[in-house]
């Protein structure tokens, strides 16, 4: 059996930004992908937002992280030349009922040391988005859009020169914790079976299932699992219609609306919305564009018939179940389970792009203590 110093279970954009600090501090590390490519489930299948770190409650992990990592994947991606665009957006209130709650959203972003949001009467937003019908909103400066490929692969490229290496194809399939470290069993073509000093677990959709298949680990310790779909469909031809991201009010099921984004080669995408189901699927199902049209036009009455089309879904990592309070990011580590080396990161849904550097940062000091 061989030994390794440190391993990375998931090649997403939270695993590769965890395997880059650890391989910086000079870990070996080996990053384990069930997958024949980095970031290829739910961190390519997102809105590619930079969150300013608006939503979330105060002192939570959400909120902390993203408006660290925020900053942190600006000055990244600024460095390095990662294509990234600080748009901007606005959160708009559609009737006249919901002006109200933009007070209670810039009252919640300032908790969290966003305190850059102003307020913008209908006429200030026609003059600044021609296309958009609101009763009010908010200007956030600060949220903006990344190439997330881009930014994958720079984690990707800094950990490898820093003498990480990715194993693509091996799932991590059982294990077993003892004395002298972490025992990981992986499948794939190449089975493996490595003793490892230090884990990190970020598995996204599958780190409750992995943490199950390694005897040891308390159960009582791994939450429960619940998936969201959300859906993205896309506008067809002709010039955007926005400058800037439109949201509209958080939608009380559990997403931040049917909101629109241009993203940065100038496709312009609607979503995503939230459908609670019970297992990972990927289907984007044509008949829900019509409740798309639905949203749009509560801010864009002029949205035409006929130009959404199918793009793509993708699956919300939840640990709380449908119709219970939203639950915050869960960075898990020897206080909790009480196994020397282990992180496991449980609900890593959004912010989690935009808290990609900053979670990493957390799993550094939880396992350097």
């Amino acid at each position: 059996m061989d030994r390794v110093g440190c391993v990375v279970i998931g090649a997403g954009v939270v695993g590769l930004a965890c395997a880059r600090a650890l391989a910086m501090d000079g870990h070996e590390v080996i990053i384990l992908e069930r997958e024949s490519l980095i970031g290829s489930i739910t961190s390519s299948r997102n809105s590619e937002v930079i969150h300013a770190g608006i939503y979330y409650g105060k002192d939570s992990n959400k909120a902390r992280l993203c408006v660290k990592g925020r900053d942190m994947m600006y000055a990244h991606c600024q460095s390095r030349g990662i294509p990234h665009k600080n748009c901007g957006k606005l959160i708009v209130a559609t009737d006249e009922s919901q002006v109200d709650g933009l007070a209670a959203i810039q009252k919640r972003a300032a908790d969290n040391g966003v305190d850059n949001l102003t307020f913008v009467d209908p006429a200030q937003v026609r003059a600044m988005e021609p296309n958009v019908t609101c009763h009010g909103a908010l200007l956030s400066p600060s949220t903006g859009l990344v190439d997330s490929h881009g930014f994958m692969l720079s984690l990707q490229g800094e950990a490898e020169d820093h003498g990480a290496m990715v194993a693509f194809l091996s799932p991590v399939e059982g294990g077993e914790v003892r004395n002298d470290g972490i025992v990981l069993r992986t499948g794939g073509d190449n089975p493996m079976e490595i003793i490892c000093d230090t884990v990190v677990n970020a598995a996204g959709l599958y780190a409750q299932p992995t943490s199950r298949q390694i005897e040891g680990i308390p159960v009582d310790t791994i939450p429960g699992q619940h998936f969201a779909r959300g859906v993205y469909f896309t506008l067809g031809g002709g010039k955007p219609p926005f400058s800037r991201l439109i949201y509209p009010m958080p939608d009380p099921a559990g997403g931040l609306g049917v909101h629109v984004t241009v993203d940065l080669g100038g496709q312009v995408k609607f979503g995503p919305d939230v459908e609670w189901i019970d297992e990972i699927d990927y289907t984007v199902d044509p008949a829900r564009g019509d409740r798309f049209y639905a949203s749009i036009r509560k801010y864009w009455p002029e949205l035409p018939d006929g130009v959404l089309q199918p793009g793509y879904a993708g699956v919300r990592p939840k640990i709380h179940p449908k119709g219970s309070q939203e639950t915050d990011f869960v960075i898990q580590g020897p206080d909790v389970h009480g196994i020397k080396g282990l992180v496991n990161l449980y609900g890593i849904e959004s912010p989690g792009l935009t808290s990609s550097l900053a979670i990493a940062e957390d799993v550094r000091e939880i396992l350097a203590a």
